[in-house]
């Protein structure tokens, strides 16, 4: 095994390991020769080296293991933080501040403030659907529409009411909502010159009860739009569009963001589901369309602090609008005539109690990664320190092992 003459000679004296953790061992200068009974001190340096290097490599795989953890830990906070950001839109949504206001007493209220637009179509189908139901929804004329905007969907925050009806304007507050093409039709002719006939479609429902429509008016076809692709927020009874977050450059996110106001939309179960013939509801096609991923914050200096990641625009609860392509609407704005609806306040009171205990144990989790995090830091940084200097052994050994050779040659 050894070349004659350098063979391995036993002594009552052991070789000396300083410290476990160390593999620079004490040897005896007698034990180490050129020739004769000793280990000779290429061997010795081998051995040395092997053994450093197989401490290096057990340190480098304790160090990844304690790094892999840090990440670990690191991605479980970054995924608290979304939920508990989510869950504070949520509770923004529901909002119990204040002394809300009854279902039936808010809806009515609304049909007042559609049915003051007495000559526009939005209310001469108000009037038709509130004083003559049954007749109403037999007419022709009549039967593919869906609703008005303003009442298919509900908001829970009036000051984000304000600022989402604010940001459509009245016009299309009081847009007709149809299922297809076919339905827009029905709702207005045309004579040989082009001219609209008064006494078809809405039209004509108008003038039976001595109303005449002035101006324009929108009309929405559903199986037109072009509805969001996207995935849903899974376990969501709402349905709500999973929309990737806004962070600003440095990967934070924005200050008093509070959500995507396509999202902060509250609609009726019947239409969540297969109002098209697509199986599309409102929200992917409707106010998808309308808001698109308009962000929504709680005060005008967070808003504008975030420009870097408005892409589609952006509305803050006290009153800042930004549109799309970098308009900023500026000015004090009067009454919105029309708003949306408050949902029923004893369910709003109920979910954000639930609400409340979700966000606490939310809170209790990232608290105690965090704990963890310090911890896997403490062991990680502590790790690297022990690489680094078993690391400088090995250099000094390999510089003390080139020098001894450059000496004895």
């Amino acid at each position: 095994m050894y070349p004659t003459g350098q063979q391995i000679s036993f002594h009552a004296t052991p070789l000396a390991v300083q410290d476990p953790s160390s593999t620079m061992m004490l040897v005896d200068q007698k034990d180490v020769t050129q020739n004769g009974g000793g280990i000779s001190q290429a061997e010795f340096a081998l051995f040395t080296s092997n053994r450093i290097q197989s401490d290096l490599e057990a340190m480098g795989i304790k160090l990844k293991q304690h790094e892999d953890s840090l990440k670990f830990l690191k991605a479980q906070k970054n995924k608290l933080d979304e939920s508990i950001l989510d869950l504070q839109v949520h509770m923004s949504k529901l909002n119990p501040s204040g002394t809300p206001r009854s279902d039936n007493c808010d809806a009515n209220l609304q049909d007042e403030q559609i049915l003051r637009h007495a000559n526009s179509a939005a209310g001469v189908l108000s009037h038709v659907q509130s004083h003559h139901y049954s007749q109403a929804s037999q007419l022709n004329s009549t039967k593919g529409v869906v609703g008005v905007v303003a009442k298919l969907g509900k908001v829970n925050d009036e000051n984000l009411s304000q600022v989402l009806s604010d940001y459509l304007g009245t016009r299309s507050m009081l847009a007709l909502v149809c299922k297809d093409y076919d339905s827009v039709k029905g709702l207005e002719s045309y004579d040989s010159q082009g001219n609209v006939d008064r006494n078809a479609g809405l039209h004509g429902l108008g003038s039976s009860i001595g109303r005449t429509i002035e101006g324009h008016f929108d009309a929405i076809s559903l199986e037109n739009l072009r509805p969001y692709l996207g995935q849903y927020i899974a376990g969501d009874p709402q349905r709500r569009l999973n929309l990737v977050k806004p962070k600003l450059p440095n990967g934070e996110y924005p200050p008093g963001f509070l959500g995507f106001a396509v999202n902060m939309i509250q609609i009726d179960p019947a239409y969540l589901l297969c109002v098209t013939a697509y199986g599309y509801g409102l929200r992917e096609t409707l106010f998808y369309s309308l808001f698109s991923r308009l962000q929504v914050y709680k005060t005008r200096a967070d808003m504008i602090s975030a420009l870097p990641c408005i892409s589609d625009g952006a509305v803050s609860l006290d009153g800042g609008i930004i549109r799309t392509g970098g308009i900023l609407t500026l000015g004090s704005s009067d009454e919105v005539k029309v708003r949306f609806a408050k949902p029923t306040a004893s369910r709003v009171m109920d979910n954000y109690s639930e609400a409340e205990r979700q966000m606490k144990e939310l809170r209790q989790k990232k608290e105690k990664t965090l704990e963890d995090i310090k911890r896997a830091q403490v062991l990680r940084d502590h790790a690297v320190y022990n690489f680094g200097k078993k690391k400088d052994e090995f250099v000094r050994f390999l510089a003390q092992s080139s020098s001894t050779n450059m000496m004895s040659q």
